[in-house]
């Protein structure tokens, strides 16, 4: 029997077909264990920024959303709410909101917002977490005699003007805290991103 000889095409072919399947093996393999380093889809949502819809929202009226697992509070304040936060400061342990860790600096203000009469507050008292109760009333409360509107934890009579500022005397040690937030028009509000430009 005559020696055929060894065909180099035939070996080419082998060798580059063995390759590629061993790549596409190999790029299958590593797919589910690098994607198990990406964060859960609950992860991603949990610290996804929120947009809410507040064109709705009335005057004296509060929203509540979800934002990384706490309430998020949207209010609108009334005219006569805004006038009696300027009267508050002597009664406030923080009335300049000068702890920069409890809102950014676009919200260091007398209202603590970026639009006076729009407040956006994390929900929880800054004492133990428990979700104050909304008291919008200006007019003495059986907790306060000279209430001017606001938050009252009734587990430890914290209490919070119409701004998130703490007042004096209470367990609560800072004002409630401002997420990060911007405005997409005038009906909408982002809850988890800074607005353009912001530092």
């Amino acid at each position: 029997m005559a020696d055929q000889g060894v065909n180099p095409g035939r070996r080419r072919f082998l060798t580059a077909t063995t390759a590629v399947v061993g790549g596409a093996g190999a790029i299958a393999a590593a797919v589910p264990f690098i994607a198990s380093w990406q964060p859960s889809a609950r992860a991603q949502q949990a610290g996804a920024p929120v947009t809410v819809d507040i064109s709705k929202l009335e005057p004296g009226q509060r929203l509540i959303e979800q934002w990384r697992g706490q309430p998020v509070w949207l209010i609108r304040r009334t005219p006569e709410q805004l006038a009696a936060l300027s009267g508050e400061d002597a009664r406030l342990r923080d009335p300049n909101s000068d702890n920069p860790e409890q809102q950014p600096e676009y919200a260091k203000n007398e209202y603590r917002s970026i639009k006076p009469e729009i407040a956006v507050l994390v929900g929880t008292c800054t004492h133990l977490g428990c979700s104050p109760l909304f008291r919008p009333e200006l007019e003495p409360q059986p907790f306060d005699s000279q209430w001017k509107g606001g938050f009252y934890c009734p587990c430890h009579n914290s209490r919070f003007d119409m701004a998130g500022r703490v007042y004096e005397g209470v367990p609560a040690p800072t004002n409630l805290r401002v997420p990060p937030y911007h405005f997409e028009g005038d009906g909408r509000i982002v809850i988890g991103v800074d607005p353009e430009g912001a530092a």
